[in-house]
């Protein structure tokens, strides 16, 4: 029989339960404190924490997983619901190798794959996770966290999607294209910059690209620091060199790179070669101021012979009727011989003027070529000229002497460039020029027949490249030329419609090429002058003289009379109008001068020819037949004199005229 506890005993064990339930109680309130403190932790966390198996079941996740996905917490933390049933099927496999690596390693893991929530929403969860082990290193379970990175996944791709495009822009762009550091190292070259100047990003490792030359380091280092000072894009003209030495003309457009906080980290460079342009316009710049000067060659060259023509005519007069006995004979001869001279130099002048085309006819140019080249090897035997002709070449429409002067001159400049001797290359080539072609030289694009006519001499300078074709310039000695041999070739082929082209380096010799237009149909020009005899015509009839310069008049006037016909004469031609209109059934011909202030030489004409349907006209000119001339031969003008003529030559023009 069990003994009774005292009371005192009774006591003492009431109050060491009540202590222990104090204990109990705190402890209690404790762990809840603890507990609620850990679920505000997870709550407030950013990521997803969670503790699994290797069976891809849970033990517990928090509650932001249901907001997430939409899927009950508490059936995945029951294992109703497993990892298996929320990863993509596409990704199950590359996370399976991630946790397979980490057994092999130190136990953590991260691995990325996407999630499907149960309205179908696909959200990227990246993991980080701990594999625990016991002490025998099976697997007890897995620990870790979830980030959603859903929106840095989606902002990756869009970067990448702008880099791709980006990348394709550089890559399709025709133009190189250089990405810099602030340090100034190519970061980025497009595949054109290294086609065009032949370096690669491995060739250029931690340093500048070496293609600026010396000359333009102070207008680029000037541009940079615009560039990088006022954060604008710069653009400008510059040279650059490629890997081979080349020198290319570089238009350069210039940006700055910015980082995330608007801080300049670099620039983007786009460099436009415009080295063929840059040729394109200098061509089109030379093209034009030879036009300029051809049309000044031109003037000086009728306003001479307008001189000339008084000097002629003056000793046409002293010499009429006068024999080679005559004291003043010799020294009038003399005079003649040096005014031939003259229009020998103006002739020249007219071939390099704009308008300088003499008679044509349709010829197939080896033919020529073939008989200039017999007759100059006879003379230069030093030279050796090597023959290579197009089979059928194409026929062309030419003046025969001035083609004929073209291949002179050019192969006496070859011969004056090889004083020892050397080989001469002459070619023909049936060629089709294109609109991209033929832009500088404003010609029409089609079929030409092209020459070639290549020296082995010494060549020329860019400088003298650059001005060959005016008048006047020569790089001869004295007594050797006076600079308008080239000059004359280049406005015979630009007269012809043509194009002429040359290549040169010093120590390399130097290549002609001619272009003229080819035709499809043979054609023959009309007007063809008649060579004078040596007897001097005469005529009673009466003839009416235009011409602006008092001097014409009176020296055509005298010898007009002196040849027995009855002269009026005036000096403009609404003053020929006037005077025609009032003897107008006594006047048999009117000669009247192409050049003249106020109403030229073919609005005189075609006034006359108003009032007298029948009219006949002799035109006279300083100028060549070709252009106005023609055109006005072409609308019945019955006859065309180069000033300065004699007193001969007039005469049977004349009879030319009034005997049709």
């Amino acid at each position: 029989m069990c003994e009774k506890p005292t009371y005192e005993e009774l006591e003492q064990n009431i109050k060491a339960l009540k202590k222990e339930y104090s204990i109990r109680k705190n402890i209690e309130a404790a762990l809840r404190e603890s507990k609620e403190k850990y679920r505000l932790l997870v709550k407030n966390l950013p990521s997803i924490v969670y503790k699994g198996y290797k069976d891809w079941t849970v033990e517990f996740f928090d509650e932001k997983i249901e907001r997430l996905t939409g899927f009950d917490v508490d059936k995945i933390n029951s294992k109703q619901i497993t990892m298996l049933d929320l990863i993509v099927d596409e990704d199950i496999e590359s996370a399976k190798n991630s946790f397979i690596r980490a057994l092999k390693t130190d136990k953590s893991y991260v691995r990325e794959f996407r999630i499907r929530s149960k309205t179908g929403d696909i959200h990227w969860m990246q993991e980080r996770g701990q594999i625990i082990c016991d002490d025998d290193g099976q697997i007890e379970y897995v620990s870790g966290v979830f980030f959603d990175i859903t929106d840095r996944k989606h902002a990756e791709e869009v970067l990448r999607q702008s880099e791709t495009r980006l990348k394709a822009v550089f890559e399709a762009n025709p133009d190189p294209m250089v990405v810099y550091d602030t340090n100034g190292h190519p970061q980025y070259l497009n595949p054109e910059f290294i086609n065009v100047f032949g370096w690669t990003l491995e060739d250029l490792k931690g340093k500048r690209i070496p293609f600026v030359p010396d000359d333009q380091k102070e207008i680029t280092a000037a541009k940079i620091k615009e560039l990088y000072e006022y954060q604008k894009p710069v653009r400008f003209e510059t040279a650059r060199l490629t890997k081979d030495g080349q020198l290319l003309d570089i238009f350069i457009t210039a940006a700055i790179i910015k980082d995330s906080e608007s801080t300049p980290s670099g620039m983007v460079v786009n460099l436009t070669d415009i080295t063929e342009k840059k040729r394109l316009e200098a061509r089109l710049q030379g093209a034009q101021r030879m036009e300029a000067i051809g049309t000044l060659a031109g003037g000086i060259a009728h306003d001479f012979n307008n001189l000339l023509m008084g000097i002629q005519g003056n000793a046409s007069l002293l010499l009429f009727n006068k024999d080679a006995v005559h004291p003043d004979y010799e020294q009038l001869k003399n005079i003649e011989n040096y005014v031939l001279q003259g229009s020998d130099l103006t002739s020249q002048l007219l071939g390099f003027a704009r308008g300088g085309k003499y008679e044509v006819e349709v010829m197939n140019l080896n033919e020529v070529i073939k008989r200039e080249n017999r007759m100059f090897t006879r003379t230069k035997k030093e030279i050796v000229i090597h023959e290579q002709y197009e089979k059928d070449l194409w026929s062309v429409k030419v003046s025969k002497g001035q083609i004929e002067q073209v291949l002179l001159n050019l192969y006496v400049n070859a011969w004056q460039a090889m004083p020892g001797g050397g080989d001469l290359y002459v070619q023909t080539n049936n060629i089709l020029l294109d609109q991209h072609f033929i832009k500088p030289f404003q010609v029409t694009p089609g079929k030409y027949v092209k020459i070639s006519i290549t020296d082995s001499g010494t060549g020329m300078d860019e400088a003298t490249l650059q001005r060959i074709f005016e008048p006047f310039f020569t790089t001869k000695k004295m007594g050797r030329g006076i600079g308008l041999g080239l000059a004359s070739v280049y406005g015979i082929i630009k007269n012809h419609g043509g194009i002429i082209d040359v290549y040169s380096e010093k120590g390399e010799g130097t290549s002609f090429y001619i272009y003229l237009p080819a035709i499809d149909t043979q054609s023959t020009l009309q007007n063809k002058e008649i060579g004078p005899t040596d007897k001097i015509t005469h005529g009673t009839e009466t003839i009416l003289f235009v011409d602006d310069e008092d001097m014409i008049t009176d020296v055509g006037r005298q010898l007009l009379e002196k040849l027995g016909y009855t002269v009026l004469t005036a000096g403009s031609g609404r003053e020929a109008i006037e005077i025609y209109q009032k003897h107008l059934n006594e006047i048999s011909l009117v000669i009247i001068d192409m050049i003249m202030p106020g109403l030229n030489g073919g609005e005189t004409y075609d006034e006359l020819k108003k009032i007298d349907s029948d009219i006949k006209v002799l035109l006279a000119s300083g100028y060549s037949i070709d252009g106005q001339a023609q055109d006005i031969l072409d609308r019945g003008c019955h006859g065309f004199i180069q000033k300065p003529f004699n007193i001969k030559r007039l005469s049977h023009k004349i009879r030319t005229v009034l005997d049709i």
